[in-house]
């Protein structure tokens, strides 16, 4: 635990939150109230979750200029759980038994959020989640709510697939990491396929944070697969899109991509540039979507994330951070309670207003209302930033009520830059 580092927003940044502090606030000198968490800030996750909690850091800024909570200040503890799901149990623990926070929240992702959710039920403590998947298909925990804008796996591969059968595809090839996330992903969007009339051509997983994907795209491009899905964590999908580029798929292949994490991260496309062109992937946001407050969120966000070095783009994960922080703030005002039970009642009976939209929640803690998008990266260029903050780059072809395109197929036509 000595090797994890621990960062207080409150006391710890009480120089930086008086700056940003109306004069007429003032807070009751009662102990602040404490939120914990952990995130990945180093490892295979720590891009995303450096940027996340920018964007988590901004809410605690500005719930603390609004008074704070119940007239007390808020405090965030996190500790980087380094991307490991080992480390996670230990810092919870630690957070509950020795920081005495008031509340938690996840750490981003599921590999690193499943192992915990056991300890959170037999504990009967409120978990708000952080873009994880699945980790509470088991463990029924009553008192998970997840931040994430998808639902059970449907959400993730009805839209990819659907836009594969209207270009006339049949066959399929699958491959994933070996990561509970991946396999999640890969599992929901299998169980699809067997009922939807799909030929599975090629299906194989792989050990997680695999380098060098040349033989498995070239056994793709030997299925001659039409519609190619992938399940991948950030490091894999940079890896994975340059063999794409080198081997290729085969003039056959219609549509690639589905769950490819890591391409919604900025530094991700930067480096990509032309070699995302064609890919249709899941998102959580893409410019042309409409969300109250967001595009104020996001100008804010982007002086911050360019001084502390992280993705300035902030589509992904920064919005639905704050989020969260919203969300927590809403019950806590109007159950005027820290009590775990009572906010969780609240957060389960009532839709939340935030930033990217109205959040209401189903009996496992996931959303009731998905709101996830499969967009298609078209006329990318290499090394320009710019181009990434503009409609038309990634064109939203499902779900129909944020439709912003048809999908251009096959693959190698919509590769090509116009």
């Amino acid at each position: 635990m000595d090797q994890m580092r621990r960062k207080v927003i409150g006391t710890g940044g009480a120089g930086l939150l008086a700056a940003s502090m109306p004069a007429s606030v003032a807070f009751a000198q009662v102990a602040p109230i404490k939120i914990g968490m952990s995130m990945p800030q180093t490892g295979g996750l720590g891009a995303g979750g450096q940027a996340a909690l920018i964007g988590l850091r901004m809410w605690v800024e500005d719930v603390n200029a609004r008074g704070g909570m119940l007239g007390r200040k808020v405090d965030l503890i996190v500790y980087d759980d380094q991307s490991n799901g080992a480390n996670t149990p230990g810092i919870y623990t630690k957070l509950i038994d020795v920081d005495k926070v008031d509340l938690l929240i996840a750490p981003y992702a599921t590999n690193v959020t499943a192992p915990i959710m056991p300890m959170m039920k037999e504990r009967g403590l409120l978990l708000m989640g952080n873009f994880s998947f699945q980790v509470n298909a088991k463990v029924q925990h009553d008192m998970w709510f997840n931040n994430a804008p998808w639902g059970d796996a449907k959400s993730w591969s009805d839209g990819f697939l659907e836009a594969g059968k209207k270009a006339g595809a049949k066959s399929i090839a699958i491959f994933a990491a070996e990561g509970e996330f991946q396999q999640n992903l890969a599992n929901g969007a299998r169980e699809v396929v067997k009922t939807t009339g799909w030929n599975v051509v090629y299906d194989q997983n792989y050990p997680g944070n695999n380098t060098d994907f040349s033989s498995i795209i070239r056994s793709v491009r030997a299925s001659r697969a039409e519609t190619v899905f992938v399940a991948c964590y950030p490091n894999e999908s940079v890896a994975i899109m340059r063999s794409v580029a080198e081997i290729g798929l085969g003039p056959q292949v219609q549509i690639f991509g589905g769950g490819m994490v890591g391409l919604q991260f900025g530094p991700v496309m930067h480096g990509l540039g032309s070699l995302l062109n064609g890919v249709v992937n899941y998102n959580s946001y893409v410019p042309g979507m409409k969300y109250p407050g967001i595009e104020e969120f996001l100008k804010r966000y982007t002086d911050r994330a360019i001084a502390a070095k992280v993705d300035p783009l902030g589509y992904y994960l920064p919005p639905y951070n704050y989020a969260t922080g919203q969300m927590i703030e809403q019950a806590v005002n109007a159950t005027k309670s820290l009590d775990h039970k009572r906010l969780a009642d609240y957060l389960r009976r009532n839709e939340m207003k935030t930033i990217v939209g109205p959040i209401s929640y189903d009996k496992n803690g996931e959303r009731a209302k998905p709101a996830l998008v499969q967009a298609q990266f078209r006329n990318i260029k290499d090394n320009d930033w710019d181009q990434f903050k503009s409609p038309g780059k990634q064109v939203v072809i499902w779900p129909a009520s944020e439709k912003q395109g048809e999908v251009i197929t096959p693959f190698d036509k919509a590769r090509k830059v116009t």
